[in-house]
């Protein structure tokens, strides 16, 4: 297919979710700059279409994003670009008395400001693209990839759950202000699926426990272990694919009017609603016994998993 739309920077492409959303934009007629953080992961990534252009992009490094954004520029040689999708993210899973604090900032910096970080780098570029849109009509499209947390504060998530109600808020934000500049901005709030970021939850979570005092981490261990599983499990049994992520994001760089918000499987929809519609305790009480339920079920395991870092960019 002659990628004739028009081009999209998609941010941790190396893998998951945005690995998924590269591929399908690539398919659709774009030309995808894929944001990567490693020479292995470009080489994979530009092996699987001839449209993606690998972009090494480190969201928490304003030299990097500086540097990328320079790059993109120079490669479109004056066009706009058509949209960018905000997917680098990273999980930081613990009891928020045990959460290293240099971790809590981490999971701020990659999944909040780097966010904001790349969205202001870039929109002079979407702005570009949408100064000859007809009115009513959205050109530069930006799509932040939130979470059903992002509604429903999880126990056990609270860092992950902090970074995703701050984007939805900052996303709520953007779009007011760009309403009249032609540029809309989108949110997609996955549900459970499984991508790599699951494979560095558990080790990341028992590393915080390990270092708080025996006698706080002891505390809430059993639940906690109990927690990682059902999480685990959730996602594992979860039919919602990166695939379905890909497909709502595509939809939010192609409609004539994308929609502000797209909750993409059942749990997300869930989550929604119950924010809505439960009183606080209600939905308190529904997540305990959840949790109550796997651990009679004996889902307390927590199987070590391999992490070279925290800060991987992907989903």
């Amino acid at each position: 297919m002659s990628n004739s739309r028009g081009a999209v920077l998609v941010t941790g492409a190396s893998s998951g979710l945005g690995e998924a959303t590269a591929l399908a934009l690539a398919d659709a007629g774009f030309t995808v700059y894929a944001g990567v953080r490693s020479a292995a992961a470009a080489q994979r990534i530009a092996r699987r279409s001839r449209a993606i252009r690998p972009l090494s992009l480190d969201v928490t490094s304003t030299e990097s994003v500086a540097a990328a954004c320079k790059e993109v520029r120079e490669r479109m040689d004056g066009a706009g670009l058509h949209g960018l999708v905000n997917n680098a993210g990273i999980c930081v899973s613990a009891p928020l008395e045990c959460v290293p604090l240099d971790d809590l900032r981490a999971e701020l910096e990659v999944n909040l400001i780097g966010t904001v970080a790349v969205i202001q780098a870039f929109l002079p570029l979407l702005r570009t693209r949408s100064a000859a849109t007809p009115p009513g009509n959205s050109a530069g499209r930006i799509v932040n990839i939130s979470s059903g947390i992002g509604r429903v504060a999880a126990p056990f998530l609270g860092p992950y759950a902090a970074s995703q109600f701050a984007k939805e808020g900052v996303s709520d934000a953007l779009r007011r202000e760009l309403a009249l500049l032609s540029v809309s901005v989108s949110v997609v709030e996955p549900g459970a699926v499984m991508t790599p970021i699951w494979s560095k939850v558990a080790e990341v979570a028992r590393r915080a426990l390990d270092s708080a005092p025996a006698e706080v981490a002891d505390c809430y261990r059993a639940r906690f272990e109990q927690f990682v599983a059902l999480n685990e499990g959730r996602a594992k049994a979860s039919r919602t694919r990166p695939e379905d992520i890909a497909r709502a994001v595509g939809h939010a760089m192609t409609a004539r009017r994308p929609r502000t918000r797209y909750r993409v499987g059942p749990d997300a929809w869930g989550a929604a609603v119950a924010a809505r519609l439960l009183p606080d305790r209600a939905l308190d009480s529904v997540i305990r016994r959840q949790l109550a339920a796997a651990g009679k079920r004996g889902d307390t395991g927590v199987r070590a998993v391999p992490s070279d870092r925290l800060q991987e960019e992907t989903r």
